[in-house]
């Protein structure tokens, strides 16, 4: 399954052009990540191709300073402080809790950030015109749950009770929560929540929810829920319960289904460009935060397949891609 999604997500990153930017002369660009993956992941191997056929190759001109926190999110502040301490030039992340700490590390060392909302959170003053230290990609996640939900219960016809996985560490507010279920009831179906600390509680928890009785598995957004990924999603298989991602990559990587923006194309290309701005001298105010404008749905029928289910024809017909 990995080298499935790094064939594909290398693929990505080379139809990018080939054209280097202009380097100055005998410089050394110094970049720093504070990312839940490490750096050998797939998809980090392939955004850190981006940057050498762009021309910033480690070992010439480039020094990557890698700092992976899905494992131990206790550590978050302590790797903002080692990365700002290595004086890079340009750190990326993404997540609310470290652009959080990276802010409260530094106020000059530009932040290429990936998050929900930047603007909501606080975290930017403008979308256009970003002052401070930030700028980055919205992934509008969050106002996509409901969008998810609807497609959920329509892909498992007869579905009476979901179950929904939420991270305490990153849940949604109650009234969204209400409004989440109250919306499901409209449809007849009930919500059975489980709720996780940690990465060690997500198999549990899926055990848990099909023992209730749920017949399908939605988990709200966090960055926990997409470092553990895989493990979701072959518990869910295990288990029977369609699951829904926040990208269409989860459901090209093995899942039931995924919808909302490519992650290919706002980590392979938007981000890795607004970096290389900055390493260019750009100011940040000057490189506007970038908000995903397509959503796409994709459709594994090979997983719905090996749980049992039928995809409704009519949801078929909209998906924008379905994987045989």
């Amino acid at each position: 399954m990995q080298r499935r999604e790094f064939v594909r997500l290398l693929g990505a990153s080379a139809a990018l052009p080939f054209a280097a930017v202009a380097q100055e002369p005998g410089r050394t660009y110094r970049l720093g990540c504070l990312l839940p993956l490490t750096r050998d992941a797939p998809v980090n191997v392939a955004f850190l191709d981006v940057f050498r056929r762009r021309g910033f190759v480690e070992g010439q001109n480039l020094i990557v300073e890698w700092r992976a926190y899905g494992l131990h999110p206790d550590l978050i502040s302590q790797y903002a402080a080692e990365l700002v301490k290595a004086r890079v030039d340009v750190i990326h992340t993404g997540g609310g809790e470290t652009i959080r700490a990276l802010q409260q590390a530094t106020k000059t060392i530009p932040i290429v950030a990936m998050t929900d909302d930047l603007l909501r959170d606080g975290f930017v003053n403008s979308l256009a015109r970003p002052e401070g230290n930030t700028t980055g990609v919205n992934i509008l996640a969050v106002e996509n749950d409901g969008k998810r939900q609807d497609i959920l219960i329509e892909a498992v016809p007869g579905l009476r009770l979901m179950a929904v996985l939420i991270d305490v560490n990153y849940a949604p507010s109650a009234a969204r929560l209400d409004e989440l279920q109250k919306a499901a009831r409209a449809h007849g179906i009930e919500f059975s929540i489980h709720r996780v600390a940690g990465g060690e509680e997500i198999a549990a928890a899926i055990d848990g929810a099909q023992a209730s009785g749920a017949t399908a598995l939605n988990h709200l957004v966090s960055p926990l829920f997409y470092t553990h990924r895989h493990l979701i999603m072959d518990r869910a298989v295990a288990a029977h319960l369609p699951t829904i991602f926040m990208y269409p990559e989860g459901a090209e990587e093995g899942g039931f289904a995924g919808f909302g923006p490519s992650l290919s194309h706002l980590f392979l290309e938007i981000v890795p460009e607004q970096i290389i701005k900055l390493f260019r001298g750009i100011k940040v105010a000057d490189i506007p935060v970038v908000q995903p404008t397509k959503f796409e749905l994709v459709i594994n029928l090979k997983t719905a397949k090996a749980m049992g289910v039928t995809v409704p024809e009519a949801l078929l017909l909209r998906a924008d891609k379905l994987i045989e």
